[in-house]
């Protein structure tokens, strides 16, 4: 295959990952975030931005908002990991999700402050630091979904 080729594939492979979101709304008539059910606060902070391509912005302002909502929650001016790991300690939670009276319950406490704390590190600090950020509607939706997972599990707790 000819270079000339390679770059035609590789092109038109990234133009479908960018309007394969919005063919799958056309072709179903669902939009994806109601296919993947979104948290209604994600959904109303981060739709316009997803519809218009911003998929990078719309990942950023979500987990932004997560941030805020562990902090406010948590009761502190802690943000980033930092927040997350004080928030989400097994020993002493500010942000508790279960009766920690065994050790699975402990497990889950410690495995959600490395979710919080590991997607605020992997997902979110970047689009805070790199200028020009791009990401695949894919992306976006897999990024907003776990967003959602993680404030929904907040909601579910009776301590919260």
């Amino acid at each position: 295959m000819t270079d000339v080729l390679k770059r035609f594939e590789s092109i038109a492979r990234r133009a479908f990952e960018y309007t394969s979101a919005s063919l799958q709304e056309e072709a179903t008539g669902v939009h994806p975030f109601d296919e993947r059910n979104m948290h209604p606060d994600i959904a109303s902070l981060t739709q316009k931005l997803f519809d218009d391509a911003h998929y990078a912005q719309a990942t950023f302002e979500a987990y932004k908002y997560v941030d805020k909502k562990v902090a406010k929650l948590a009761g502190v001016s802690d943000t980033g990991v930092k927040l997350m790991m004080r928030a989400f300690n097994e020993k002493f939670p500010l942000v508790k999700l279960n009766a920690l009276s065994s050790i699975s319950e402990t497990d889950e406490q410690e495995g959600y402050k490395f979710l919080f704390s590991g997607s605020v590190m992997a997902i979110r600090n970047p689009r805070g630091h790199e200028p020009n950020m791009k990401e695949t509607p894919t992306e976006c939706l897999d990024h907003l979904s776990l967003a959602s997972m993680l404030l929904r599990r907040i909601e579910k707790s009776p301590w919260v």
